[in-house]
């Protein structure tokens, strides 16, 4: 299960969303605001793998993750880090993630930085395993309390 990179040849854009659904729908009533995967369309999909680096895996013909990066000043955004519920724990997170690191460094960049829900603590707990570190706690606009903290995980080149 080796990560491809999604380009412009790519036509799988329903079964791409669908996966991105099914990996989200935990979130469901747990989360406020609400993800801002439930607005994804196969028409942002599209438009969000031309302003990004998209990468996704595939499992006997399924598609069962993705990612989605992000060049910026001093790191590589991560974003809609995705595994189908069904695949979780299988490594395929873990294989993105690295898919991650390579772009980073390729791309000349010291560390990768997401963002994660703070009623997530799970999520928190799996990614400072993998190396990331809670840089800051931040709100969505109109919210006086914390809705999400940042993770940075520094490369080591």
């Amino acid at each position: 299960m080796t990560p491809f990179r999604i380009d412009e040849s790519f036509a799988r854009w329903g079964e791409l969303l669908d996966l991105i659904l099914a990996s989200f729908a935990y979130m469901d009533g747990r989360i406020d605001p609400p993800s801002s995967a439930i607005r994804l369309t196969t028409e942002s999909l599209m438009e969000k793998a031309k302003a990004e680096i998209a990468y996704a895996v595939e499992n006997a013909g399924r598609l069962v993750g993705c990612i989605f990066l992000r060049a910026e000043t001093d790191c590589l955004y991560v974003g809609k880090l995705a595994v189908l519920p069904s695949a979780q724990g299988t490594g395929i997170g873990r294989r993105l993630l690295a898919v991650a690191e390579e772009t980073a460094l390729d791309l000349g960049l010291p560390a990768l930085r997401l963002e994660t829900r703070i009623e997530l603590v799970g999520n928190h707990a799996t990614f400072a395993a993998w190396g990331f570190e809670k840089t800051a706690e931040k709100s969505h606009p109109g919210f006086s309390r914390v809705t999400f903290i940042e993770m940075k995980k520094v490369l080591a080149g």
